[in-house]
């Protein structure tokens, strides 16, 4: 018990709405409207039928492994526009720190701001480790989840495994 007074105040999260059930394949997106890094508001539903959408939730701007995976998806953001996908990141940091990670690892994709992480819960993105958890999912043109990875530590995985998803699907 004493050796948990070392750890940084940064790790110790309140989950304020209970833990939800984790949206699954075949689950309709919840809608949502967030304000982008660019102060611009993001409503889900205008992107629904016209855009598959990789909506990535991250811990943290700037850490380690939260930087590994947007870079990966900064890197691989090409071949998800050719694939007609457009890549969001969203956590509950604040738009001007948004702002700051896009622009210093020059992030073409939109980062958005959950304060409260409302948006994670609708999702049903689980805490881990004392922090918010690391989970991607890919919604259909129809709104629907088609495929969801969740890793702590392989932050790369989750670019590579959607763009993988979506490949796999187009050729289908």
């Amino acid at each position: 018990m004493a050796s948990m007074l070392f750890l940084p105040a940064y790790v110790f999260r309140l989950q304020e709405h209970g833990s939800s059930e984790a949206l699954v394949v075949g689950d309709q997106m919840p809608a949502f409207s967030l304000t982008d890094q660019n102060d611009k508001t993001f409503k889900s539903g205008d992107y629904v039928g016209k855009n598959i959408l990789v909506i990535y939730f991250y811990p943290k701007d700037e850490s380690m492994v939260c930087t590994k995976e947007a870079c990966s998806f900064r890197d691989s953001f090409n071949d998800f526009a050719k694939a007609g996908a457009k890549v969001i990141g969203i956590n509950g940091g604040t738009v001007a720190s948004h702002k700051e990670f896009s622009d210093h690892y020059k992030l073409p994709f939109i980062l958005l701001s959950d304060p409260g992480d409302k948006v994670y819960h609708l999702f049903g993105v689980a805490d881990k480790f004392f922090m918010t958890g690391r989970q991607t999912f890919v919604i259909d043109l129809h709104g629907k989840v088609a495929f969801t990875y969740e890793s702590m530590i392989q932050g790369k995985k989750h670019a590579d495994d959607a763009l993988a998803f979506i490949r796999k699907s187009e050729s289908r």
